[in-house]
């Protein structure tokens, strides 16, 4: 009798913050709506029944709008992902300096952590240069 093993790798959380200099109304709009968001993060994004349609390249996926707190963050959940997995985008502002960063949650497995933070950093840059910040 054949055995198959399979080995499952669990998607583990990360966090990563960026500098961001915008003020967190205009950047939450770039967080929030299909339209901003099709500006730096997908090539088209569409929103119907709490559910965003992000497409990359011809290729969609679905995401599901777990939570948003206006000018504070934007939580998704992939459809096809994992159930404890999510993707989060939360503006911090500083109290004292104003100062505000972005901070992403995300969750990838550990051969694919590297290959996520750098998609991310790629992806944020787009966002700063989109902003003009």
């Amino acid at each position: 009798m054949e055995k198959t093993i399979m080995i499952i790798t669990e998607k583990k959380k990360f966090n990563l913050e960026y500098e961001i200099k915008s003020s967190p109304k205009i950047l939450y709009t770039f967080l929030s709506e299909p339209n901003g968001l099709s500006q730096w993060f997908a090539d088209d994004v569409t929103y119907r029944d709490q559910v965003y349609t992000f497409n990359w390249d011809g290729e969609a996926h679905k995401a599901k709008l777990l939570s948003a707190k206006e000018n504070k963050l934007v939580k998704f959940k992939w459809m096809e992902d994992e159930p404890h997995c999510y993707f989060e985008m939360e503006i911090v502002q500083d109290e004292l300096t104003n100062d505000v960063a972005l901070s992403i949650t995300d969750f990838a497995t550990e051969d694919a952590l590297n290959d996520r933070k750098l998609i991310w950093d790629n992806q944020i840059q787009y966002l700063v240069s989109v902003l003009g910040a």
